[in-house]
């Protein structure tokens, strides 16, 4: 036997209270921080903001394992959930991609209480990789080969036409619904950076 109609309808509002309960807080954070020009404080952001975002596909690749090898795969969800801080680069990683990893680190470990909020992921390209460098430096990082099912996500972090992501040395920011928000140029300022993520931790409940 059927609901009663008014019971239905109190259902019905229940599950829509309980959706802007969860969705409200970031979509007033983009709301705010890019949709309206507002800052708080009068601030503007450090980063180069992607407008409009763009939603990155979700994709499964292999960790990096002992001595470089493909080891087991991550979800799907791999960035989503968390606030993250994405690389791409050679596998070789080279002086300036071993400054970039060496501040999103400093930057996370600022954050304090809320650094569990965020994660760093790179991806790598080429051959794979100094394990025993990346384990020793940067233990939460989240190292994955970028293997051909990367191709499309990848795709999505080209800023112009022709651009290659694994050799423009940016970090990117990525929202907890695996929306690409935000990117910093070769040599952005850590501080800028910890600024913007504060910030936007602040405004938003999510992840």
């Amino acid at each position: 036997m059927s609901a009663p109609a008014p019971a239905l309808r109190r259902q019905r509002r229940a599950l829509i209270g309980l959706a802007l309960l969860f969705f409200a807080p970031l979509a007033l954070a983009f709301l705010l921080y890019y949709g309206t020009g507002w800052r708080p404080g009068g601030h503007v952001n450090h980063g180069q903001l992607i407008e409009p975002p763009r939603p990155l596909p979700a994709t499964s690749l292999p960790r990096v394992a002992a001595e470089g090898a493909a080891g087991a795969m991550t979800g799907p969800d791999l960035l989503t959930r968390k606030w993250t801080l994405l690389y791409v680069g050679s596998g070789a990683c080279g002086q300036r991609c071993k400054t970039e990893l060496y501040d999103t680190r400093q930057v996370r470990i600022a954050l304090n209480r809320d650094m569990d909020r965020v994660q760093r992921v790179f991806i790598a390209q080429g051959s794979c990789c100094d394990v025993k460098f990346l384990h020793e430096q940067h233990p939460d990082l989240i190292t994955v080969l970028a293997t051909p099912e990367a191709d499309r996500l990848l795709a999505l972090l080209r800023i112009s036409a022709g651009d290659d992501p694994a050799s423009a040395d940016r970090v990117y920011l990525v929202d907890p619904l695996g929306n690409l928000m935000m990117f910093y140029a070769p040599g952005a300022r850590p501080k800028g950076m910890l600024e913007d993520l504060k910030r936007l931790l602040g405004l938003s409940q999510i992840g």
